[in-house]
């Protein structure tokens, strides 16, 4: 029976009113990619034609041998929970990929398995960084990296990285910045948002810098591995005298087109795995077992659907690039890796249509969203509020559909 009165109702009203969340609330901001497909979604509801390039996601078909092996997974029985470290045949799989593609020596002991790539940088974040520590993180960078120190209490140091440089991190830029109170430096190659990748040369000349800094964990974030457009990927782990402090992020999502499947993996010293192990003991435990055995398919197995797919990535990175440089006030460098373009669109600022005024690049992107009807990602987002994101990882007809209205919406404004 319910004793509450008809008068005890405004009381309780106000009480669920009033209720008090925790504070660590208010250093996590919505990742603006998510918002931006999200009101992308809700114009597409009410029947407008939005074309989506504020994603990163391979518009592919997972490969069919890895689908099968899934099938194959369920057909014997592969049901239970699984280690929190992974299953055994993953990480030495896993062990196996870095040998074969990258030239790393692990142990399936240096290996921790997630559910996405997303929880290893969490795993590894808070495990490392304690209140006050400094977190370096070169921008642009990946939305994510910045909002994970804060809910571990750190403080980032921003190292801006232009269009000029090609949106990455130079030697002596690094050699200013860095200090005996940096605990971790964070970046990504290929990078989100930008697809700039590092050469060997330059991982050389940061390398040496981070040499001087023994207490400085370094987190490489490798997820855009397989899509690059200049060769070989060089992870900064090859270098000894780093692979000790250094933490390599990976997964399955980008380069295998098994977004939804939600695998992500994490190589580094033992000491920094067995403190991600006890943390996600706790959250999530262990990975689901029917994408742990699809993922060792795909790791094992020919590579031949992940290249295809990254050339289909370079057919329409060039078209792209190519439309955006001749779009009069749009500045483009050429980016090397992932599938996103990042341009430099700071000359539209301040210019109007005659009905919505661009103050800076969010507005832009929701003039665009609302003109164009094309979603993209404010580059204030990444760290860089010159610039907007562009995905790629769609059809060639919406790509050429999506091109031709950004340049018409950007003509209008004078």
């Amino acid at each position: 029976m319910n004793n509450t009165s008809d008068l005890d109702l405004p009381v309780l009203t106000q009480q669920r009113q009033e209720m008090q969340l925790a504070q660590r609330l208010n250093r996590v901001a919505e990742p603006q990619t998510i918002r931006m497909a999200k009101l992308g979604r809700e114009l597409k509801a009410k029947g407008i034609n939005i074309i989506d390039l504020s994603l990163g996601e391979p518009d592919f078909r997972t490969p069919d041998h890895i689908c099968d092996a899934a099938v194959k997974a369920m057909e014997e029985g592969y049901f239970k929970y699984t280690p929190v470290m992974g299953m055994p045949e993953l990480r030495e799989a896993i062990c196996q990929k870095l040998k074969r593609d990258n030239g790393l020596e692990y142990t399936p002991e240096e290996i921790i398995v997630s559910t996405g790539a997303k929880q290893s940088l969490a795993n590894v974040i808070l495990s490392i960084v304690d209140p006050g520590d400094e977190v370096i993180i070169p921008t642009p960078y990946w939305v994510t990296y910045s909002a994970l120190v804060e809910l571990a209490e750190g403080k980032v140091t921003y190292i801006p990285c232009g269009i000029e440089d090609d949106f990455k991190l130079t030697a002596d830029r690094l050699e200013k910045e860095i200090s005996d109170k940096t605990r971790m430096f964070i970046f990504s190659s290929p990078c989100n948002p930008t697809g700039s990748v590092y050469s060997h040369e330059e991982l050389v000349a940061l390398a040496e810098v981070f040499k001087r800094y023994p207490n400085v964990v370094i987190v490489s974030d490798e997820i855009y591995e397989y899509i690059n457009y200049n060769g070989k990927h060089e992870s900064i782990a090859q270098f000894p005298e780093l692979k000790d402090r250094t933490v390599v992020i990976n997964g399955m999502s980008k380069g295998f087109a098994m977004t939804g499947w939600r695998l992500g993996y994490l190589a580094g010293p033992k000491a920094i795995v067995q403190a991600c192990e006890k943390l996600q003991g706790q959250f999530t435990s262990g990975a689901n077992s029917i994408t742990q055995r699809a993922s060792i398919a795909a790791l094992t197995s020919d590579l031949g659907p992940t290249f295809k797919m990254t050339e289909a990535f370079r057919e329409r990175r060039d078209f792209v690039i190519d439309a955006l440089r001749n779009m009069p006030g749009v500045k483009i460098n050429n980016p090397e890796g992932a599938f996103y373009a990042f341009p430099n669109i700071s000359s539209f600022f301040g210019k109007t249509d005659g009905n919505t005024t661009i103050i800076d690049d969010e507005a832009l992107s929701m003039y665009l969203l609302h003109n164009a009807h094309v979603s993209t990602v404010n580059g204030g987002a990444f760290g860089n509020p010159d610039c907007i994101r562009i995905s790629f990882a769609t059809s060639m007809d919406k790509l050429k559909e999506a091109m031709q209205r950004i340049s018409d919406a950007l003509a209008k404004l004078q």
